[in-house]
Protein backbone atom coordinates (compact mmCIF):
# COMPACT_ATOMS: atom_id res chain seq x y z
CA UNK A 1 0.00 0.00 0.00
CA UNK A 2 1.30 3.70 -1.14
CA UNK A 3 -0.92 6.02 0.09
CA UNK A 4 0.25 9.59 1.43
CA UNK A 5 -2.55 11.20 2.89
CA UNK A 6 -1.19 13.40 4.32
CA UNK A 7 -0.45 14.36 0.47
CA UNK A 8 -3.51 14.07 -1.00
CA UNK A 9 -6.12 15.34 1.24
CA UNK A 10 -6.67 18.74 -0.55
CA UNK A 11 -8.61 21.85 0.72
CA UNK A 12 -11.80 20.45 -1.44
CA UNK A 13 -10.64 17.12 -2.56
CA UNK A 14 -8.18 14.30 -2.47
CA UNK A 15 -5.46 14.61 -5.35
CA UNK A 16 -2.37 12.85 -6.32
CA UNK A 17 -0.07 10.93 -8.50
CA UNK A 18 -1.23 6.91 -9.00
CA UNK A 19 0.98 4.20 -7.86
CA UNK A 20 2.94 6.15 -5.14
CA UNK A 21 0.11 8.76 -3.61
CA UNK A 22 -2.72 6.50 -4.10
CA UNK A 23 -3.40 3.00 -5.36
CA UNK A 24 -6.84 0.82 -4.28
CA UNK A 25 -5.72 0.03 -0.95
CA UNK A 26 -6.58 4.07 -0.62
CA UNK A 27 -9.54 4.51 -2.41
CA UNK A 28 -11.01 1.04 -0.25
CA UNK A 29 -9.60 2.50 3.09
CA UNK A 30 -11.24 6.37 1.85
CA UNK A 31 -14.32 4.60 0.75
CA UNK A 32 -14.89 2.85 4.15
CA UNK A 33 -13.78 6.45 5.88
CA UNK A 34 -16.65 7.79 3.58
CA UNK A 35 -19.31 5.12 4.63
CA UNK A 36 -18.45 6.18 8.52
CA UNK A 37 -18.39 9.64 8.05
CA UNK A 38 -21.87 9.71 6.37
CA UNK A 39 -23.32 6.85 8.70
CA UNK A 40 -23.19 9.55 11.37
CA UNK A 41 -25.82 11.69 9.72
CA UNK A 42 -27.89 8.26 9.20
CA UNK A 43 -27.08 7.86 5.68
CA UNK A 44 -27.43 4.21 4.55
CA UNK A 45 -26.66 4.33 0.72
CA UNK A 46 -23.93 6.18 -1.29
CA UNK A 47 -23.36 7.34 -4.89
CA UNK A 48 -20.00 6.31 -6.67
CA UNK A 49 -18.72 7.66 -10.00
CA UNK A 50 -16.07 7.75 -11.95
CA UNK A 51 -14.26 9.87 -14.62
CA UNK A 52 -12.26 8.01 -18.24
CA UNK A 53 -8.57 8.03 -16.47
CA UNK A 54 -7.21 4.69 -17.05
CA UNK A 55 -7.75 3.58 -13.13
CA UNK A 56 -10.95 4.85 -12.18
CA UNK A 57 -12.89 1.25 -12.36
CA UNK A 58 -10.55 0.11 -10.39
CA UNK A 59 -10.20 2.40 -7.89
CA UNK A 60 -14.23 3.51 -7.71
CA UNK A 61 -15.05 -0.34 -7.36
CA UNK A 62 -12.12 -0.26 -4.27
CA UNK A 63 -14.01 2.38 -2.66
CA UNK A 64 -17.56 1.28 -3.31
CA UNK A 65 -15.75 -2.30 -1.63
CA UNK A 66 -14.98 0.12 1.69
CA UNK A 67 -18.11 1.44 1.95
CA UNK A 68 -19.79 -1.99 1.45
CA UNK A 69 -17.46 -3.19 3.92
CA UNK A 70 -19.16 -0.81 7.01
CA UNK A 71 -22.59 -1.83 6.23
CA UNK A 72 -23.13 1.24 3.07
CA UNK A 73 -25.26 0.21 0.13
CA UNK A 74 -22.97 1.47 -3.06
CA UNK A 75 -25.56 3.07 -6.19
CA UNK A 76 -22.77 2.80 -8.53
CA UNK A 77 -23.40 5.51 -11.55
CA UNK A 78 -20.69 4.59 -13.94
CA UNK A 79 -19.21 7.10 -16.08
CA UNK A 80 -20.16 10.28 -15.02
CA UNK A 81 -19.21 14.29 -14.83
CA UNK A 82 -18.52 15.75 -11.97
CA UNK A 83 -21.28 17.81 -11.87
CA UNK A 84 -23.75 14.91 -13.30
CA UNK A 85 -22.48 13.17 -9.56
CA UNK A 86 -23.57 16.48 -8.10
CA UNK A 87 -26.79 16.23 -10.04
CA UNK A 88 -27.54 12.88 -8.27
CA UNK A 89 -26.75 13.33 -5.24
CA UNK A 90 -29.53 16.36 -4.92
CA UNK A 91 -32.02 14.60 -6.77
CA UNK A 92 -31.34 11.19 -4.63
CA UNK A 93 -30.41 13.28 -1.64
CA UNK A 94 -27.79 10.95 -1.08
CA UNK A 95 -24.09 11.27 -0.05
CA UNK A 96 -21.45 11.36 -3.22
CA UNK A 97 -18.43 10.68 -4.31
CA UNK A 98 -16.49 10.63 -7.91
CA UNK A 99 -13.28 9.40 -9.14
CA UNK A 100 -11.72 12.55 -10.67
CA UNK A 101 -8.09 14.51 -11.15
CA UNK A 102 -10.50 17.32 -12.94
CA UNK A 103 -7.76 19.08 -14.70
CA UNK A 104 -4.77 17.46 -13.95
CA UNK A 105 -2.64 15.82 -16.39
CA UNK A 106 -2.75 12.12 -16.88
CA UNK A 107 -0.70 10.09 -13.95
CA UNK A 108 -3.17 11.30 -11.45
CA UNK A 109 -6.65 10.67 -9.86
CA UNK A 110 -8.38 11.73 -6.92
CA UNK A 111 -11.89 12.20 -5.18
CA UNK A 112 -14.57 15.10 -5.08
CA UNK A 113 -16.98 14.37 -2.34
CA UNK A 114 -20.43 15.29 -1.06
CA UNK A 115 -23.19 15.07 1.65
CA UNK A 116 -26.52 14.26 1.14
CA UNK A 117 -28.00 17.07 -1.51
CA UNK A 118 -24.45 18.10 -3.00
CA UNK A 119 -23.88 19.54 0.10
CA UNK A 120 -19.75 20.38 -0.08
CA UNK A 121 -17.34 18.77 1.73
CA UNK A 122 -14.63 20.15 2.44
CA UNK A 123 -11.14 20.50 4.79
CA UNK A 124 -13.38 21.69 7.16
CA UNK A 125 -16.85 20.08 6.50
CA UNK A 126 -15.94 16.89 6.89
CA UNK A 127 -12.38 16.03 4.85
CA UNK A 128 -10.29 15.54 7.72
CA UNK A 129 -12.12 13.22 9.61
CA UNK A 130 -12.39 10.92 6.90
CA UNK A 131 -8.69 11.42 6.04
CA UNK A 132 -8.27 10.52 9.63
CA UNK A 133 -10.51 7.80 10.03
CA UNK A 134 -8.97 6.12 6.73
CA UNK A 135 -5.21 6.12 8.81
CA UNK A 136 -6.91 4.59 11.84
CA UNK A 137 -8.10 1.99 9.63
CA UNK A 138 -11.70 -0.24 8.61
CA UNK A 139 -13.69 -0.29 11.58
CA UNK A 140 -16.25 -3.71 9.06
CA UNK A 141 -19.91 -3.49 10.25
CA UNK A 142 -21.47 -6.92 11.01
CA UNK A 143 -23.75 -6.81 8.41
CA UNK A 144 -21.88 -6.20 4.47
CA UNK A 145 -23.94 -3.08 1.95
CA UNK A 146 -25.13 -4.28 -0.87
CA UNK A 147 -24.49 -2.80 -4.78
CA UNK A 148 -26.58 -1.47 -7.54
CA UNK A 149 -26.14 0.13 -10.72
CA UNK A 150 -27.94 3.57 -12.10
CA UNK A 151 -28.13 5.10 -15.16
CA UNK A 152 -29.16 8.96 -14.84
CA UNK A 153 -27.73 10.36 -17.81
CA UNK A 154 -31.37 10.92 -19.00
CA UNK A 155 -32.87 12.25 -16.17
CA UNK A 156 -29.19 14.75 -16.00
CA UNK A 157 -29.54 15.54 -19.29
CA UNK A 158 -33.09 16.69 -18.65
CA UNK A 159 -32.32 18.57 -15.78
CA UNK A 160 -29.59 20.46 -17.50
CA UNK A 161 -32.20 21.79 -20.11
CA UNK A 162 -34.20 22.81 -17.96
CA UNK A 163 -32.40 26.38 -17.06
CA UNK A 164 -33.21 27.50 -20.29
CA UNK A 165 -35.92 28.12 -22.87
CA UNK A 166 -35.18 25.43 -25.76
CA UNK A 167 -37.32 26.84 -28.20
CA UNK A 168 -35.64 30.23 -27.89
CA UNK A 169 -32.36 29.05 -28.86
CA UNK A 170 -30.93 30.02 -32.41
CA UNK A 171 -29.01 27.20 -34.65
CA UNK A 172 -26.01 28.41 -33.62
CA UNK A 173 -22.85 26.24 -35.02
CA UNK A 174 -21.22 25.64 -31.48
CA UNK A 175 -17.60 24.21 -31.56
CA UNK A 176 -16.63 22.28 -28.08
CA UNK A 177 -13.42 20.76 -27.16
CA UNK A 178 -13.83 18.15 -24.56
CA UNK A 179 -10.05 17.42 -24.79
CA UNK A 180 -11.20 13.82 -24.24
CA UNK A 181 -12.76 14.42 -21.06
CA UNK A 182 -16.15 13.47 -19.55
CA UNK A 183 -17.56 16.23 -21.93
CA UNK A 184 -17.15 13.69 -24.54
CA UNK A 185 -20.15 12.00 -22.94
CA UNK A 186 -22.26 14.75 -21.71
CA UNK A 187 -22.02 17.30 -24.33
CA UNK A 188 -23.59 15.04 -27.00
CA UNK A 189 -26.32 14.08 -24.82
CA UNK A 190 -27.25 17.22 -24.00
CA UNK A 191 -27.11 18.75 -27.37
CA UNK A 192 -28.90 16.13 -29.18
CA UNK A 193 -32.16 17.35 -30.66
CA UNK A 194 -31.48 20.89 -30.28
CA UNK A 195 -31.19 23.85 -32.76
CA UNK A 196 -27.72 23.65 -32.35
CA UNK A 197 -25.38 22.19 -34.74
CA UNK A 198 -22.16 20.82 -32.34
CA UNK A 199 -18.27 20.36 -33.87
CA UNK A 200 -16.97 18.10 -31.50
CA UNK A 201 -13.24 17.97 -30.44
CA UNK A 202 -11.65 15.05 -29.44
CA UNK A 203 -14.86 13.29 -27.83
CA UNK A 204 -13.30 10.37 -27.34
CA UNK A 205 -13.11 9.36 -23.70
CA UNK A 206 -9.30 8.66 -22.76
CA UNK A 207 -7.87 9.15 -19.84
CA UNK A 208 -4.05 9.45 -21.18
CA UNK A 209 -5.27 13.10 -23.20
CA UNK A 210 -3.58 12.52 -26.68
CA UNK A 211 -4.14 15.79 -27.71
CA UNK A 212 -3.81 18.15 -24.56
CA UNK A 213 -4.29 18.31 -21.34
CA UNK A 214 -7.78 19.00 -20.41
CA UNK A 215 -6.87 22.37 -18.57
CA UNK A 216 -8.74 25.31 -20.38
CA UNK A 217 -7.18 27.85 -18.02
CA UNK A 218 -4.06 27.31 -19.50
CA UNK A 219 -4.23 29.14 -23.06
CA UNK A 220 -2.15 26.95 -25.01
CA UNK A 221 -4.87 24.19 -24.34
CA UNK A 222 -7.47 26.31 -25.97
CA UNK A 223 -5.70 26.87 -29.49
CA UNK A 224 -7.02 23.93 -31.31
CA UNK A 225 -10.40 25.38 -30.16
CA UNK A 226 -10.04 28.61 -31.49
CA UNK A 227 -8.31 28.04 -35.06
CA UNK A 228 -11.39 25.06 -35.51
CA UNK A 229 -13.72 28.29 -33.95
CA UNK A 230 -12.08 30.60 -37.20
CA UNK A 231 -12.21 27.79 -39.65
CA UNK A 232 -15.60 26.60 -39.99
CA UNK A 233 -17.33 30.36 -39.01
CA UNK A 234 -18.40 29.32 -35.36
CA UNK A 235 -20.64 31.66 -33.29
CA UNK A 236 -18.60 30.22 -29.88
CA UNK A 237 -16.20 27.75 -28.57
CA UNK A 238 -16.95 25.76 -25.59
CA UNK A 239 -13.80 24.28 -23.91
CA UNK A 240 -14.80 21.86 -20.86
CA UNK A 241 -12.23 20.57 -18.28
CA UNK A 242 -11.76 16.94 -17.49
CA UNK A 243 -14.24 16.33 -15.36
CA UNK A 244 -16.72 18.68 -17.41
CA UNK A 245 -17.52 20.98 -14.27
CA UNK A 246 -15.76 24.00 -15.58
CA UNK A 247 -16.41 25.81 -19.02
CA UNK A 248 -14.43 28.27 -20.94
CA UNK A 249 -16.28 30.26 -23.99
CA UNK A 250 -14.31 31.72 -26.91
CA UNK A 251 -16.23 34.42 -29.24
CA UNK A 252 -17.02 34.04 -32.74
CA UNK A 253 -13.36 36.13 -33.47
CA UNK A 254 -11.42 33.13 -31.43
CA UNK A 255 -10.72 35.71 -28.35
CA UNK A 256 -11.12 33.85 -25.07
CA UNK A 257 -13.98 35.26 -22.74
CA UNK A 258 -12.50 35.65 -18.95
CA UNK A 259 -14.77 33.43 -16.35
CA UNK A 260 -15.29 36.83 -14.64
CA UNK A 261 -17.03 38.50 -18.35
CA UNK A 262 -18.81 34.85 -18.40
CA UNK A 263 -20.23 35.18 -14.93
CA UNK A 264 -21.46 38.94 -15.95
CA UNK A 265 -23.06 37.72 -18.64
CA UNK A 266 -24.73 34.79 -17.20
CA UNK A 267 -25.96 37.12 -13.97
CA UNK A 268 -27.59 39.46 -16.40
CA UNK A 269 -29.08 36.80 -18.48
CA UNK A 270 -30.24 35.39 -14.75
CA UNK A 271 -31.34 38.62 -13.21
CA UNK A 272 -33.79 39.55 -16.11
CA UNK A 273 -35.76 36.32 -15.37
CA UNK A 274 -35.40 37.00 -11.65
CA UNK A 275 -34.78 40.46 -11.05
CA UNK A 276 -33.78 41.54 -6.96
CA UNK A 277 -31.91 37.99 -6.54
CA UNK A 278 -28.41 37.52 -4.79
CA UNK A 279 -25.82 36.51 -6.85
CA UNK A 280 -22.37 35.42 -5.37
CA UNK A 281 -18.93 36.19 -7.15
CA UNK A 282 -15.59 35.34 -5.14
CA UNK A 283 -13.17 38.71 -4.42
CA UNK A 284 -10.78 38.02 -7.24
CA UNK A 285 -13.43 38.42 -9.79
CA UNK A 286 -13.42 41.80 -12.02
CA UNK A 287 -15.38 44.46 -10.72
CA UNK A 288 -17.38 44.50 -13.94
CA UNK A 289 -18.81 41.73 -12.24
CA UNK A 290 -20.89 43.35 -8.75
CA UNK A 291 -21.54 46.21 -11.76
CA UNK A 292 -23.22 44.22 -13.65
CA UNK A 293 -25.25 42.40 -10.67
CA UNK A 294 -26.05 46.31 -9.60
CA UNK A 295 -27.09 47.43 -13.15
CA UNK A 296 -29.93 44.26 -13.56
CA UNK A 297 -31.18 45.56 -10.10
CA UNK A 298 -29.53 42.38 -7.87
CA UNK A 299 -27.50 41.93 -4.86
CA UNK A 300 -24.06 41.49 -5.12
CA UNK A 301 -22.27 39.45 -2.04
CA UNK A 302 -18.70 38.76 -2.16
CA UNK A 303 -16.95 35.82 -0.75
CA UNK A 304 -13.61 33.58 -0.36
CA UNK A 305 -12.72 31.65 -3.15
CA UNK A 306 -13.41 28.02 -3.55
CA UNK A 307 -16.40 25.93 -3.76
CA UNK A 308 -16.79 25.22 -0.30
CA UNK A 309 -16.85 29.33 0.59
CA UNK A 310 -19.50 30.16 -2.49
CA UNK A 311 -21.81 27.15 -1.59
CA UNK A 312 -22.22 28.17 2.14
CA UNK A 313 -22.90 31.87 0.76
CA UNK A 314 -25.46 30.80 -1.66
CA UNK A 315 -27.19 28.53 1.03
CA UNK A 316 -26.81 31.41 3.80
CA UNK A 317 -28.18 34.18 1.34
CA UNK A 318 -30.82 32.05 -1.04
CA UNK A 319 -28.38 33.52 -3.70
CA UNK A 320 -29.89 32.19 -7.67
CA UNK A 321 -26.49 32.22 -9.13
CA UNK A 322 -22.72 31.97 -7.82
CA UNK A 323 -19.51 32.44 -10.54
CA UNK A 324 -15.67 31.94 -10.06
CA UNK A 325 -12.95 33.58 -12.10
CA UNK A 326 -11.96 30.32 -12.27
CA UNK A 327 -14.68 28.81 -14.67
CA UNK A 328 -16.92 27.58 -11.98
CA UNK A 329 -20.27 28.29 -12.36
CA UNK A 330 -23.31 27.56 -9.33
CA UNK A 331 -26.96 27.31 -9.71
CA UNK A 332 -29.40 27.66 -6.95
CA UNK A 333 -31.66 25.50 -8.80
CA UNK A 334 -28.77 22.89 -9.43
CA UNK A 335 -28.57 21.79 -5.15
CA UNK A 336 -26.12 25.06 -5.35
CA UNK A 337 -23.34 22.92 -7.12
CA UNK A 338 -21.45 24.01 -10.13
CA UNK A 339 -21.90 23.19 -13.75
CA UNK A 340 -20.05 23.52 -17.01
CA UNK A 341 -22.76 22.74 -19.17
CA UNK A 342 -25.65 24.40 -17.46
CA UNK A 343 -23.49 27.26 -17.49
CA UNK A 344 -23.07 26.34 -21.03
CA UNK A 345 -26.92 26.87 -22.38
CA UNK A 346 -27.12 29.99 -20.54
CA UNK A 347 -24.85 31.41 -22.28
CA UNK A 348 -25.98 29.81 -25.71
CA UNK A 349 -29.98 31.51 -24.96
CA UNK A 350 -27.85 34.65 -24.50
CA UNK A 351 -26.15 34.29 -27.36
CA UNK A 352 -29.45 33.65 -29.32
CA UNK A 353 -30.89 36.78 -28.18
CA UNK A 354 -27.97 38.58 -29.51
CA UNK A 355 -27.74 38.45 -33.31
CA UNK A 356 -24.81 40.36 -33.13
CA UNK A 357 -22.14 38.08 -31.84
CA UNK A 358 -20.74 37.00 -28.37
CA UNK A 359 -17.83 39.37 -28.71
CA UNK A 360 -20.44 42.16 -29.49
CA UNK A 361 -22.56 41.03 -26.49
CA UNK A 362 -19.63 40.89 -23.52
CA UNK A 363 -17.96 43.87 -25.29
CA UNK A 364 -19.86 46.10 -22.55
CA UNK A 365 -18.92 44.06 -19.75
CA UNK A 366 -15.33 44.01 -21.27
CA UNK A 367 -14.04 47.19 -18.79
CA UNK A 368 -10.84 46.71 -16.84
CA UNK A 369 -7.82 44.98 -17.59
CA UNK A 370 -6.60 41.93 -15.54
CA UNK A 371 -3.02 40.28 -14.47
CA UNK A 372 -4.76 36.73 -14.32
CA UNK A 373 -2.73 34.98 -11.45
CA UNK A 374 0.28 35.46 -11.28
CA UNK A 375 2.29 32.92 -8.39
CA UNK A 376 4.95 33.53 -6.38
CA UNK A 377 7.28 30.59 -4.18
CA UNK A 378 7.74 32.18 -0.49
CA UNK A 379 9.33 30.98 2.42
CA UNK A 380 6.64 33.32 4.58
CA UNK A 381 3.45 33.95 3.03
CA UNK A 382 1.99 36.01 6.50
CA UNK A 383 5.18 37.95 6.61
CA UNK A 384 5.27 38.99 2.74
CA UNK A 385 1.78 39.92 3.47
CA UNK A 386 2.04 42.16 6.39
CA UNK A 387 5.14 43.68 4.60
CA UNK A 388 2.67 44.28 1.65
CA UNK A 389 0.09 45.65 3.61
CA UNK A 390 2.15 47.89 5.95
CA UNK A 391 2.97 49.79 2.08
CA UNK A 392 -0.53 50.75 1.29
CA UNK A 393 -1.53 52.40 5.32
CA UNK A 394 -4.46 54.85 3.35
CA UNK A 395 -5.90 52.10 1.08
CA UNK A 396 -8.69 50.36 1.68
CA UNK A 397 -7.93 46.92 2.98
CA UNK A 398 -9.88 43.73 3.92
CA UNK A 399 -9.02 40.22 4.86
CA UNK A 400 -11.56 38.08 3.65
CA UNK A 401 -9.16 35.93 2.11
CA UNK A 402 -5.84 37.05 1.96
CA UNK A 403 -5.33 40.83 1.46
CA UNK A 404 -7.51 42.70 -0.26
CA UNK A 405 -5.96 46.49 -1.24
CA UNK A 406 -8.16 48.98 -2.77
CA UNK A 407 -6.59 51.86 -4.46
CA UNK A 408 -9.76 53.48 -5.99
CA UNK A 409 -8.87 53.27 -9.90
CA UNK A 410 -6.78 49.72 -9.26
CA UNK A 411 -6.74 47.20 -6.86
CA UNK A 412 -4.88 43.76 -6.24
CA UNK A 413 -5.63 40.46 -3.82
CA UNK A 414 -2.81 38.66 -2.04
CA UNK A 415 -3.73 35.28 -0.92
CA UNK A 416 -1.78 32.05 0.35
CA UNK A 417 -2.49 29.22 -1.62
CA UNK A 418 -4.10 26.11 -0.16
CA UNK A 419 -1.25 23.74 -1.10
CA UNK A 420 1.77 24.94 -1.79
CA UNK A 421 4.34 27.89 -1.04
CA UNK A 422 2.97 30.68 -2.98
CA UNK A 423 1.30 33.73 -3.34
CA UNK A 424 -1.48 34.32 -5.67
CA UNK A 425 -1.80 37.88 -7.27
CA UNK A 426 -4.87 39.13 -9.06
CA UNK A 427 -4.46 42.53 -9.89
CA UNK A 428 -6.73 44.90 -12.03
CA UNK A 429 -6.46 48.25 -13.23
CA UNK A 430 -8.41 50.86 -16.45
CA UNK A 431 -5.34 49.62 -19.07
CA UNK A 432 -2.95 46.71 -19.53
CA UNK A 433 -0.54 49.08 -19.16
CA UNK A 434 -1.24 50.30 -15.85
CA UNK A 435 -1.87 46.48 -15.19
CA UNK A 436 2.20 45.71 -15.60
CA UNK A 437 3.08 48.66 -14.13
CA UNK A 438 1.20 47.98 -11.00
CA UNK A 439 2.20 44.39 -11.48
CA UNK A 440 5.95 45.35 -11.28
CA UNK A 441 5.62 47.74 -8.18
CA UNK A 442 3.39 44.80 -5.61
CA UNK A 443 5.75 42.39 -7.03
CA UNK A 444 8.98 43.97 -6.30
CA UNK A 445 7.44 44.42 -2.28
CA UNK A 446 6.57 40.51 -2.46
CA UNK A 447 10.27 39.94 -3.36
Amino acid sequence: MANDYDAIFKAYDVRGTVGDQIDADGARAIGGAFARFVASSGATAVLVGRDMRPEGEEFSAAFGEGAMDHGIDVVDVGLCATDMLYYASGSLDLPGAVFTASHNPAGYNGIKMCGAGAAPIGAETGLGAIKAMAIAGPDPAATEGTRTSRDLLGDYVAHVRSFVNVDALAPLLVVADSANGMGGLVVPAVFEGLPLTLDHLYPELDGTFPNHPADPLQPENLRDLQSRVLEVGADIGLAFDGDADRVFLVDETARPVSGSLTTAMIASSILAHDPGATVIHNLICSRTVPEVIAEGGGTAVRTRVGHSNIKQAMAETGAVFGGEHSGHYYFRDNYRADSGLIAALVALEALSRHPAGLSDLVSSLDRYAASGELNTAVADAAMVIERVAAAYPNARQDRLDGLTVDLGDWWFNLRPSNTEPLLRLNLEAPTYDEVQQRVAEVQALIA
